[in-house]
């Protein structure tokens, strides 16, 4: 598991911006919350938001 975080990159951005709707993007899938802090979380808090958006099927380019 520790190779796919560092074949990652640092974030799940993909320049796809949208919570019109709800508070989770529908680029990335992380909430406000996790994109503000994102700068300031450690890897293990990182890991935990990119397990939770990959088995929910983000990061999403075309959406």
């Amino acid at each position: 598991m520790m190779n796919e975080a560092k074949e990652r990159p640092d974030t799940p951005c993909v320049a796809v911006c949208s919570t019109t709707f709800d508070d989770v993007c529908r680029g990335c899938g992380r909430t406000v919350a996790e994109v503000a802090d994102w700068v300031f979380m450690n890897q293990e808090q990182k890991e935990i938001v990119w397990s939770r958006i990959l088995a929910q099927g983000y990061p999403r380019r075309n959406r």
